[in-house]
């Protein structure tokens, strides 16, 4: 009986103590705690309302919206939920952007048919910035009769034209709106030094400028045999991009697709060129565009994403 009395006592038990149970739950509630609050000081970008079965897809989580944060590379995103899945919450949303600030800033720039429209539209579903085009900008103001679309038309009518400043502040309306929360992307703008200097004082400070190189003999080639659906709004070409045989009658082509014309403006481009590069010395991004459009966007990419990591 001492024997077995004296085993038993020797070795302790193998069941861990309540108090041990205890101290084990607040470390790892501490631990929690500290995770959380660091993840909610990072930021504090409300980015809307999220969905959760993405969350548990993606790795972290995406707003329903093409405009999603969470898509671009370099974005870390958290937020409250519950058992039913993630609820929009007074708590704002953390966004860790490698690049800075709210968004990607992006501007592109390429003389006529250089495939600006072509590329836009590739960045805006890969990264979901917010496309802000100069003439489509100033039109939606013009239509909406906004105070800046007012003074717009003023000038117009009168047959001038609208104001550096003016440009560049209607752009800054569309690029600081509420459906750019994952940034944006300016096309048009700048053409001249006094438009850099502009934009820069409205705010608009890009992190990377897209410059797409085409040779003058292709330009001519692509802008001649254009056509413009003016339903849709969508760009076709006779050889390389055929409209669709149930809209080819109603596509036109502009009245300043023409070889003299196109020459003219390749030339105005080329006078404002270095104005752009000098603008942004560090920022441009020179693209060979007389490549397939899939290369293309491949090469944007690798600079976007290299600048995301750099940053």
């Amino acid at each position: 009986m001492e024997m077995r009395s004296l085993r038993r006592n020797s070795f302790p038990s193998r069941r861990p103590s309540m108090m041990t149970t205890l101290a084990s739950a607040a470390v790892a509630a501490t631990a929690l705690f500290v995770l959380v609050a660091m993840l909610r000081i990072s930021s504090s970008n409300t980015l809307g309302e999220y969905d959760y079965g993405n969350f548990l897809s993606s790795g972290f989580l995406g707003p329903r919206n093409r405009n999603a944060a969470a898509q671009r590379p370099g974005v870390a995103l958290t937020t409250p939920f519950s058992q039913k899945g993630l609820r929009r919450s007074t708590t704002k949303v953390c966004a860790v952007v490698m690049a800075g600030g709210e968004g990607r800033k992006i501007i592109i720039s390429g003389a006529p048919a250089s495939g600006k429209g072509t590329q836009c539209q590739l960045i805006v579903e890969k990264y979901g910035v917010k496309h802000v085009s100069t003439g489509d900008a100033l039109r939606a103001h013009v239509r909406s009769q906004s105070e800046l679309g007012k003074q717009a038309k003023a000038f117009m009518d009168a047959g001038d034209l609208v104001p550096d400043e003016l440009i560049m502040n209607i752009m800054r309306e569309e690029a600081m709106g509420d459906d750019s929360s994952a940034g944006w992307l300016l096309d048009g703008v700048p053409r001249t030094a006094a438009q850099v200097e502009a934009l820069n004082e409205a705010g608009l400070v890009p992190e990377a400028v897209i410059l797409l190189e085409v040779p003058d003999d292709i330009l001519i080639e692509r802008c001649v045999g254009r056509l413009f659906d003016p339903e849709t709004g969508n760009t076709y070409h006779r050889t390389f991009f055929p409209p669709p045989s149930e809209i080819a009658e109603r596509c036109v082509q502009r009245s300043d697709d023409n070889e003299e014309t196109m020459r003219n403006r390749i030339e105005t481009f080329k006078k404002n060129r270095q104005s752009l590069v000098d603008g942004y010395e560090g920022k441009i991004i020179q693209i060979d565009g007389n490549r397939s459009k899939e290369s293309i966007f491949a090469d944007i990419c690798e600079a976007l994403d290299a600048k995301t990591v750099a940053a």
